[in-house]
């Protein structure tokens, strides 16, 4: 069985080890802040007792069964800080999840570069930091991703696994491939503030928070607009593909329409003018941001709107043929 290595048992490195340790591989949970001798056991139990509950609750509601949940803590093995070279030594994947603290994580890898294999591949999880800037911190930078989980860990699948100019490619297709080993869905992007989706939820939380601010809208009527529409449309169809599907000259003119009412903010991408100018708005025009040359659109039209009635049965959100019938009844 594959053994994962996690530093840092705060939320972030529980919730890490919940996913591995469901997904059928071992974990070594490193408390890596130092404590007094007395308090050292206690934290790691804590530890472990809070792992157990977040099995507990999947017990409850039906997704493991209580001999899944015994089978799971089997391979958690929770350790402190003190003595854990030993075991660091023999890691071949290497997760950290300590604090957002930048000095914390430049002291933490220059350690671990003293006590891991040189082919171990090290995977931080910040939300904040650079993975150029954090590989500079760890001998063999090369060997170094940020893997990106979003909260909560177990739960979300997807998993933002960003590269620096030196990582080796080997390195991310390894950790790619041990994140789809348990269920994960990772993406590969580039060094860029945000990643993906902090920097895209960022843009639409403040819009949400502006649209309260200037009364457009009620909180629960911009939340429930956001889980009914935006939300089900996107789980089927990504931006850039629903982009496809509208058309990107749409975009265009919607987003000079909303920039002169609103702001500069809403300025569409200069590669929306571009495939406008080049005739390539989307399905209609046959390329976009994806090319559907020889593609048969038909089936591919009708497996996407499958998934959106999938998506509206599970939400209880499908209407039904005569349903204003059915209320006179």
């Amino acid at each position: 069985m594959t053994t994962v290595h996690i530093v840092g048992a705060g939320r972030m490195g529980q919730g890490m080890a919940l996913a591995f340790i469901q997904g059928g591989l071992a974990v070594v949970l490193i408390d890596i802040k130092p404590r007094a001798a007395q308090d050292r056991a206690s934290y790691l139990d804590q530890t472990r007792q809070a792992i157990g509950r977040e099995l507990d609750a999947k017990v409850a509601l039906g997704r493991l069964s209580a001999q899944q949940r015994d089978i799971a803590l089997t391979r958690l093995t929770v350790i402190p800080r003190e003595g854990c070279e030993t075991a660091l030594a023999s890691a071949r994947y290497l997760f950290e999840g300590v604090p957002e603290i930048l000095d914390t994580k430049r002291e933490l890898f220059a350690w671990l570069g003293t006590c891991i294999a040189a082919d171990a591949r090290v995977a931080s999880t910040t939300s904040t930091f650079l993975v150029s800037e954090l590989a500079t911190f760890i001998t063999g930078p090369e060997r170094f991703v940020n893997a990106h989980w979003l909260n909560p860990a177990d739960l979300i699948p997807l998993v933002e696994v960003s590269r620096s100019e030196v990582t080796d490619p080997a390195v991310v297709s390894d950790v790619v491939a041990l994140l789809r080993s348990i269920g994960k869905v990772p993406v590969v992007c580039s060094a860029s503030p945000g990643y993906i989706v902090p920097r895209i939820q960022a843009q639409a939380m403040n819009e949400a928070a502006r649209m309260v601010e200037e009364g457009v809208a009620s909180a629960e009527d911009i939340d429930q607009a956001i889980r009914v529409g935006f939300g089900l449309r996107f789980a089927v169809l990504g931006l850039l593909e629903f982009i496809d599907w509208g058309g990107g000259d749409i975009l265009f003119y919607a987003s000079r329409y909303l920039t002169g009412q609103l702001g500069e903010r809403f300025e569409c991408a200069e590669i929306v003018r571009q495939n406008m100018a080049s005739g390539r708005n989307g399905l209609r025009d046959g390329q976009g941001f994806y090319d559907y040359a020889g593609q048969d659109l038909d089936a591919y039209k009708a497996q996407r709107m499958q998934a959106f009635f999938a998506l509206l049965d599970a939400t209880g959100l499908a209407s039904r043929f005569d349903q204003a019938l059915e209320a006179k009844a």
